[in-house]
């Protein structure tokens, strides 16, 4: 059901590194710069036709005929009041939880005396106005709400609206869940636009939307192709691609618990990727053969589950010891990362690469997609490298205030028209001469 990659030393004339370990690992195929193409006349045709081309995007991808886009707030309310209450008190506890973490994040303004009469201070201010983005395709993601949602009100966003899909057989609407989760986080502003053209409505502005500085959350290829489309033009969060779990796990682990976690990711996408990187041949075996029965067991089994475990994006790497299966979950650069070794939290300490690591047996990638406190919107295609999950940071931009003395100005100046005769731009130095009187060329 799932491949092995050996990666052990008599496998190996010598342990790769780099790109050359990376080209070794499971990956799936995610082609933005193909899906580019195929978005830019959508996004251009927003710009150009505003609501009515997100109507008929509506009609054309989701098979629904709506009168507007903006979704009433009567069904924000009427979505609250019939939700399930066990799910409610879910969803309110997840919120509960987010917040304690994500406020915890706020950045204070931070002052430098350099010299004396000479300071820098950097202080935070949360970009205006964020457009969030809920998918509505294979799964109802309300947590995804929450995870967007939080982190942006606890940066002080003023303004922030939130897309997702309109959906037929609600009559035209985002699914209820979604929308009883934005009326329970003060979501007022609500679309009933997927996709591409969603982005586009927030990077442009339509009749009924205002543009937007920044736009996150995560979708399926047509989103990600679009937000790279528009950076530049609006903030981002990431590309995000197909999920991911990785589990570095010892001959201590358990391997119900561990076929278990690989399944629940698998269960998101037929593009999902899930790797076991693990020293012990036993371990991997006992892992293979508990996949079997938990599979069968569970739903979206052939349109999911199956086709992620058994895809090129899923194995078993087996590798010699622990030194080297840290060295692939950094090269891989997981998603989701769950540390499942003895001494867990010292292995998980040295870990360089990972959206959101997982530490022991009682710490579930699950945990961490409700209710673990922690962000679920994570860097994924090995962008962990490179990236972090989203935060209350995603939503600050740090702005330096700079303010000197005559004095302190005086006492650097001569560094600082060295330094701009040195660059060939003999303009700066006299912006500094003359406020001395010193002498400027022309004078």
């Amino acid at each position: 059901m799932i491949s092995r990659i050996d990666l052990r030393s008599e496998s190996l004339t010598e342990f790769p590194s780099g790109s050359a370990l990376r080209a070794l690992l499971p990956r799936a195929d995610f082609d933005v710069a193909a899906a580019l193409e195929k978005v830019r006349p959508i996004c251009e045709d927003v710009h150009h036709r505003g609501d009515a081309a997100l109507i008929e995007y509506a009609e054309k991808f989701d098979g629904v005929r709506l009168d507007r886009v903006r979704v009433p707030a009567e069904a924000l309310t009427e979505a609250l009041a019939g939700l399930d209450p066990d799910v409610r008190a879910a969803l309110e506890e997840s919120i509960r939880r987010a917040r304690t973490v994500h406020r915890a994040q706020r950045r204070a303004p931070h002052t430098t005396q350099v010299v004396p009469g000479g300071s820098v201070t950097e202080k935070w201010v949360p970009v205006e106005r964020v457009g969030l983005y809920a998918p509505g395709g294979r799964s109802v993601y309300p947590s995804s709400v929450i995870m967007n949602a939080v982190p942006a009100q606890e940066a002080g966003v003023a303004s922030m609206a939130l897309a997702s899909p309109p959906q037929k057989e609600h009559g035209g609407l985002p699914h209820p869940t979604i929308l009883a989760a934005c009326a329970l986080l003060g979501i007022d502003e609500v679309y009933a636009v997927g996709g591409a053209q969603a982005v586009a409505m927030f990077a442009y502005g339509t009749e009924s939307c205002a543009s937007a500085n920044m736009v996150t959350g995560p979708g399926n290829i047509w989103v990600a192709a679009a937000k790279r489309y528009f950076t530049g033009r609006i903030g981002i969060d990431t590309e995000a691609g197909p999920t991911e779990i990785a589990v570095l796990a010892d001959d201590t682990a358990d391997p119900v618990h561990i076929a278990s976690d690989l399944i629940s990711q698998a269960e998101h996408d037929p593009l999902a990727a899930a790797v076991l990187v693990t020293d012990s041949v036993a371990l991997a075996d006992s892992v293979v053969k508990e996949l079997e029965p938990q599979v069968a067991a569970t739903k979206h089994v052939e349109d999911r589950i199956v086709p992620a475990l058994t895809g090129r994006q899923s194995a078993v790497v087996l590798v010699d010891g622990l030194e080297e299966g840290l060295r692939v979950v950094d090269a891989y650069g997981a998603e989701h990362l769950e540390i499942q070794t003895a001494d867990a939290p010292a292995v998980a300490d040295r870990v360089k690469n990972a959206g959101a690591i997982f530490v022991g047996p009682w710490a579930p990638v699950s945990l961490g997609d409700y209710c673990a406190g922690s962000n679920h919107v994570l860097p994924t295609g090995g962008c962990a490298c490179h990236s972090s999950g989203l935060s209350v940071q995603s939503f600050l931009r740090g702005i330096h205030i700079v303010d000197y003395s005559r004095d302190a100005l005086a006492e650097v100046a001569h560094h600082v028209v060295t330094l701009a005769e040195a660059e060939d731009l003999p303009a700066h130095g006299a912006a500094v001469k003359a406020r001395f009187g010193w002498k400027v060329p022309g004078q």
